[in-house]
């Protein structure tokens, strides 16, 4: 089941995609479950929103495919490598990507996302799919040379506009083994499968209920697979995920 939200001019809502339409949904059904309204609106006259807004964080695993992470010089610790970005990086599909004034590359970082669905601490790895609410297409937007220079990556992925989402939620993946494709301008960038993370879904999920208590609607970017990772002013980042869709953001310099 695919859900959406989305906005026709006033108030974000939720919906269940079916075909070329939205079936509206009575709330949040993370909260509120899957009730309907009755009301079908088309999608093609709707604005996709990002499909949820993180009330505490965005957690990111670095390093998580072995090719990456040989690209990355091999660095990094034999446990999954966890960061945060502030919620307020969060944009949804077809939202601009604002590249600011800093010197070096900005890389795009496609990645599927975890969406956790119940609060949760200490998780056991047996139980991970307890405390998932779904999956969607994740863009862990970066300035690497920002990241370098810094020593530390809060300032370099942690910009406003450098974690898209979308776009929508799939709440019956079997992530284990699904696509991931990464293109620039129709461009073919980055491609790997789930199946080579090097920390797998419930160990992501253990570790970092371990550090943190997961609550609903906090998000966790699973890793990139390795490719060429650069855009620039006036380019498009899509990435497409198999059972999810495709995640789609231009760019544009911050004016």
């Amino acid at each position: 089941m695919k859900i959406a939200r989305f906005s026709t001019g006033g108030d974000p809502r939720y919906g269940i995609v079916d075909d070329d339409d939205l079936v509206v949904l009575t709330g949040d059904p993370m909260f509120s479950g899957f009730d309907t309204t009755g009301e079908r609106v088309p999608l093609a006259d709707v604005k996709l929103l990002a499909p949820v807004i993180p009330r505490s964080k965005v957690i990111c695993v670095g390093l998580n495919y072995a090719e990456h992470k040989a690209d990355m010089g091999d660095v990094g610790p034999s446990n999954p490598l966890i960061f945060l970005k502030p919620n307020t990086a969060v944009v949804g599909p077809g939202d601009t990507i604002v590249i600011p004034p800093v010197d070096g590359r900005i890389v795009h970082e496609g990645e599927l996302v975890i969406v956790i669905g119940k609060i949760g601490k200490q998780i056991k790895a047996a139980n991970y799919a307890d405390y998932v609410f779904g999956y969607t297409i994740g863009n862990d937007v970066s300035a690497r040379d920002v990241m370098f220079a810094d020593g530390q990556w809060a300032r370099a992925k942690g910009y406003d506009t450098f974690a898209p989402i979308g776009p929508w939620i799939e709440t019956e993946l079997d992530a284990q083994n699904v696509r991931i494709e990464t293109f620039v301008d129709g461009e073919p960038r980055r491609t790997g499968t789930t199946a080579d993370m090097i920390h797998r879904i419930p160990e992501i999920i253990e570790f970092c209920s371990d550090v943190w208590t997961l609550l609903p609607g906090d998000i966790i970017m699973t890793g990139t697979p390795a490719g060429l990772g650069g855009f620039t002013d006036g380019q498009t980042v899509d990435i497409t995920i198999e059972g999810i869709g495709t995640l789609s953001n231009p760019a544009r310099n911050r004016s």
